[in-house]
């Protein structure tokens, strides 16, 4: 189990491969080289930032706590709504009218592909440098350096620190699926008096899933992993440690922790996809993407 306090976390500059001026927190982060290695961050926006239409070969959600995001054909994303990205699916281009702040939560995906860490992709970043720049989320190349002269930014980074191109996997849905909480209803757990759940979807055969939980003042929720859970409304506490808003907690397969409310607590609810028999298969050695 990890328990950070998310607001006790600086803002750093992040995403220089894109365009536009992007913050983030690093709220919490997986394992590096493995396949169920996850990165969950807090990103904020400005309103130059943009980022082309691309496409991972590793999974997102998005909750959207402030402003609106613009995916153009996909949809809109507005304070309270979660989106489900799959791997292998295009989607954008993404620009802010306004500042807009947004969990994140990107990880690997029933493929197998994985995720590579936030300090792999800064490291293919700079080396990249020395033969090139990025502008407005597409690396290019300087003339005379091998390889192609216009790439996503992203899959040139993956491709140089891999030594081999990025394939894509197929698709499991055609998109971006976008989902507003304020549509679901709230559901009691009859097993946990004064807790309350919206589930909102559960995605692929590696049950990837998205949802929030409510716990009433006074009650109590019994988590389990393999999840990660962020508060953004309330206090109480999480196994003795405070909780309050963006207190972030993660728990592997076979863990639990209570969570108990002084004031009403709201958490975004993230279970994250089951790999273990994947990881265990050695033809599956296919690293990750950002």
């Amino acid at each position: 189990m990890k328990i950070v306090q998310g607001d006790e976390l600086p803002w750093t500059r992040g995403l220089e491969h894109r365009g536009g001026m992007f913050h983030f927190r690093n709220l919490m982060e997986g394992a590096p080289g493995r396949l169920d290695n996850f990165q969950l961050s807090m990103g904020r926006s400005d309103k130059d930032f943009v980022s082309p239409r691309h496409r991972h070969n590793f999974e997102q959600f998005r909750f959207q706590l402030e402003g609106d995001l613009d995916f153009a054909r996909d949809g809109r994303m507005r304070a309270g709504m979660v989106g489900y990205f799959p791997e292998g699916a295009s989607y954008g281009p993404q620009t802010s009218e306004g500042n807009a702040t947004t969990i994140v939560l990107q990880f690997g995906g029933a493929s197998g592909a994985g995720y590579l860490s936030r300090k792999e992709v800064r490291q293919g970043m700079d080396e990249l440098l020395a033969i090139g720049t990025f502008e407005g989320g597409v690396f290019r190349r300087n003339d005379g350096a091998p390889g192609k002269r216009n790439m996503d930014g992203y899959e040139a980074i993956w491709s140089h620190v891999n030594d081999r191109p990025l394939e894509y996997p197929k698709p499991r849905y055609p998109g971006p699926i976008m989902m507003d909480g304020a549509d679901f209803g709230w559901v009691a757990l009859a097993d946990q008096p004064g807790v309350s759940e919206k589930t909102l979807g559960i995605f692929t055969e590696r049950r990837a899933q998205s949802g929030f939980y409510r716990v009433d003042a006074g009650a109590t929720l019994h988590a389990l992993g393999r999840a990660v859970y962020v508060a953004y409304r309330g206090e109480g506490s999480v196994n003795g440690t405070p909780l309050r808003p963006f207190t972030t907690v993660f728990l592997d397969h076979g863990e639990d922790a209570v969570i108990t409310a002084t004031s009403e607590v709201e958490l975004i609810h993230f279970g994250l996809p089951d790999l273990r028999n994947l990881a265990a298969q050695p033809e599956m050695t296919a690293v990750a993407a950002e």
